[in-house]
């Protein structure tokens, strides 16, 4: 090959969330950080020219990640040593300050190009980063934006995260001051969900030269790139039971790809070697979780699922009663999105339930009316979501039955208590602390047009109230029946 043309390997993950262990799926290992690690050190002795990647969301997911907000989960991704990575709407949950904290414990760099503090205007973040390699300079930069960031809305210091328009001109920004450098290949690490990687595509002047966009947060699962505006489009799913993988060809004088190939590479035993050092630290993690956390709450009948996050399901009915009945709530709205296990029990334990509800916030009471409540939730359902997207969906405690028609966005059916809901009539409901903030985008209604103008703390944790629930409760039960029917 001659000089002009030089290769290039680049293996990115994202959406991780803490997904450290392997599984037994078909009498093989699946996922896990030591097999991923092992792959990732294969790869690298094998070929000298090759970059790993993370394109957002590290944190949360896990016991091993929350116990330790997140400095568990940063001891082990420098173990499997990313050359860099991108921030993720998940990195901002244990607050701003903590994430920089985290920042300076990594031993690779972290980019964002556009989080910035109010005053001053000033980045928080590194925007990119330059890697040199086989005789050529890569340019990563890192975006996301406050579509994906709805909880930066609790924390008054920070903002400037933009939509997806100004991203792209930020995006030309960085890449014309680095014009001088010749640059031979750019790649976009964001984290905003497959269709708005889409939407930045189409925006971005091929004079910038961006060459690949490597995203997150949306777990989409491809088969090749999509290609949009000549720029190469994806995504390795979420956790670690996979890893993409480039092989490039990069033209060094036109500074773009002459040549790919792109795959979804399974971890598993048959393609991954483990990386034992990995697992003694991992192990001495979960060890200490275990002790703290392995104590039995009760039993369930069978297990619980909560295989979708936009339709009803067992543990979202069985987590939004249990709120309702503990706080003494007319309503509970339950974010399917805050529940984050598939299945539950049937023994269930402390440490099970900190698996299932991470996300240990405050919930918040507020008084609306029933014409309030259906105009909530019409902002909810009406909006399909795309195949891979992301999108608020909320469950309902008991009592309620709806079915909502989605192409006239009428309600066919809002009954309350076996009986047609009345617009006057007043209801309490529960939401979670970052839900109620986000009350305007997420349900279309203002805190100030509810009845009394705001909301009131009902629980400063989640958390407490649960444990004592399922504490109280021997054999709780729950299925499907009918609350939510969309069609």
């Amino acid at each position: 090959m001659s000089e002009r043309y030089r290769k290039l390997t680049i293996m990115h993950s994202n959406d991780m969330h803490g997904d450290f262990l392997a599984e037994n799926v078909d009498a093989k290992l699946m996922g896990g950080i030591s097999m991923l690690s092992g792959y990732v050190t294969r790869v690298r002795a094998n070929n000298p020219y090759s970059i790993y990647c993370i394109a957002g969301d590290m944190l949360q997911g896990s016991l091993i990640d929350s116990e330790y907000k997140g400095l568990s989960t940063i001891e082990i991704m420098n173990m499997l040593a990313p050359d860099v990575a991108s921030l993720g709407n998940h990195e901002i949950d244990y607050g701003i300050a903590h994430l920089l904290f985290l920042e300076r414990c990594a031993n690779f760099p972290i980019v964002c190009a556009n989080m910035f503090i109010r005053h001053p205007h000033r980045r928080l973040f590194n925007p990119c980063e330059v890697i040199e390699i086989n005789g050529m300079s890569v340019l990563f930069i890192g975006i996301i934006t406050e579509e994906v960031t709805s909880n930066l809305k609790l924390d008054p210091l920070l903002g400037g995260l933009v939509d997806v328009e100004e991203a792209a001109q930020e995006i030309g920004r960085i890449c014309n001051a680095h014009q001088s450098l010749d640059v031979d290949l750019t790649v976009l690490l964001t984290h905003i969900g497959f269709e708005e990687d889409r939407k930045l595509a189409a925006l971005l002047d091929p004079v910038w030269g961006v060459d690949i966009i490597i995203g997150g947060h949306s777990h989409t699962i491809l088969s090749e790139p999509e290609l949009v505006n000549g720029v190469l489009i994806t995504q390795a799913g979420v956790g670690t039971a996979q890893i993409g993988h480039f092989d490039l060809v990069v033209d060094t004088e036109t500074n773009s790809i002459e040549s790919y190939h792109w795959e979804l590479v399974p971890i598993d035993s048959a393609h991954c070697p483990r990386d034992l050092q990995l697992e003694e630290t991992i192990t001495r993690f979960k060890q200490a979780v275990d002790e703290k956390y392995d104590r039995v709450l009760c039993r369930f009948p069978r297990i619980l699922t909560h295989p979708n996050r936009y339709q009803e399901t067992e543990l979202g009915n069985l987590i939004s009663d249990a709120l309702q009945e503990a706080l003494a709530l007319d309503i509970m709205l339950c974010a399917s999105g805050s529940i984050r296990k598939l299945q539950a029990g049937p023994l269930f334990t402390y440490g099970d339930l900190c698996a299932l509800m991470p996300f240990n916030e405050p919930i918040y009471a507020l008084r609306v009316n029933g014409a309030q409540l259906k105009r909530m939730l019409d902002q909810v359902m009406h909006i399909e979501v795309p195949e891979g997207g992301h999108g608020e969906f909320y469950q309902v405690s008991r009592g309620v039955r709806m079915t909502y028609l989605r192409g006239n966005r009428f309600f066919e059916r809002f009954d309350y208590r076996n009986r047609q809901l009345p617009d006057d009539e007043v209801l309490r409901i529960g939401l979670h602390l970052f839900h109620y903030k986000n009350l305007q985008q997420f349900f279309g209604l203002a805190p100030e047009e509810t009845i009394d103008g705001k909301g009131q703390i009902v629980s400063t944790s989640t958390l407490d109230v649960l444990e004592e629930f399922f504490l109280d409760s021997r054999w709780p039960k729950a299925r499907v029946e009918g609350r939510i029917i969309i069609k």
